[in-house]
């Protein structure tokens, strides 16, 4: 008997320092140890003995649950980098008052110009990770060039705007830092949402950001016959097989971590 008392009090006294060093696994082999002496021994212990030694076998593991959920023990456990777990993120927010959609479509004959009207968009950019989320999205009704005949035509054979109302640009991944404040070159990747298909699309972006404001602006192409629209070009007119797009965006900055 004298062995299990002696072991069972070493236990009992390392339980507190087991979960705040490297000697939780000996005092877990020592808990076994006297498991198993006192499933040796059973039949020739006194059963009041017996009832002692499980009453301390409690103690044994409530003081290492105090010592596990302490915070001096858990600072000893392995931790994430602060980074990881609170990386800072802003939230930038378009106005669609301070915001433009232009486009340009060679012809044989001319150049046609033309906007697009922006209805809202929210971009969430997190500058630890680089990557994006959110959505920004054009009125595809709204597509205006100047001539009605040639617009009627766009909307009800080409775009289809009463069908495909939107035209919708969601971000997934910057390619580059933004600075916290001042301007930056990156290009932002992400899906490009048109005439109901989605297309992998990679945006140069020009962005400068200040205390609570940012404005945005990018450059890019449009294959839109590759995309599946209907080509728009005649006998005697020739339209090129993608379109110009120059966005000007503006809103409101804002983070949260």
């Amino acid at each position: 008997m004298g062995c299990v008392e002696e072991l069972a009090d070493g236990v009992t006294a390392q339980a507190s320092e087991a979960a705040s060093d490297s000697r939780g696994i000996r005092w877990v082999r020592r808990v076994w140890a006297l498991w198993s002496l006192m499933r040796r021994d059973g039949n020739e212990l006194p059963r009041l003995q017996i009832d002692a030694l499980i009453v301390q076998l409690r103690v044994v593991f409530v003081s290492l649950a105090i010592a596990v959920m302490s915070p001096v023990s858990s600072a000893h456990w392995p931790q994430q980098s602060v980074a990881a777990v609170s990386s800072h993120e802003i939230v930038l927010t378009v106005d669609p008052g301070q915001s433009k959609l232009h486009w340009t479509l060679g012809t044989t004959l001319h150049t046609v110009h033309g906007t697009f009207a922006l209805k809202r968009g929210t971009v969430r950019a997190d500058t630890a990770s680089n990557k994006v989320s959110g959505e920004i999205v054009a009125d595809a009704a709204s597509g205006d060039s100047g001539n009605s005949s040639r617009d009627k035509k766009m909307h009800n054979e080409i775009l289809e705007s009463q069908r495909y109302t939107e035209v919708v640009f969601r971000p997934d991944k910057v390619i580059g830092n933004i600075e916290a404040k001042g301007s930056s070159a990156v290009q932002i990747h992400g899906t490009f949402l048109l005439h109901g298909s989605e297309h992998e699309l990679t945006v140069p972006v020009q962005v400068e950001l200040t205390s609570n404001q940012w404005k945005g602006t990018a450059k890019f192409e449009i294959p839109y016959i590759q995309w599946g629209l209907k080509n728009p070009s005649s006998f005697l007119l020739k339209t090129d097989p993608a379109v110009d797009i120059e966005i000007e965006l503006a809103g409101s900055l804002g983070s949260s971590q």
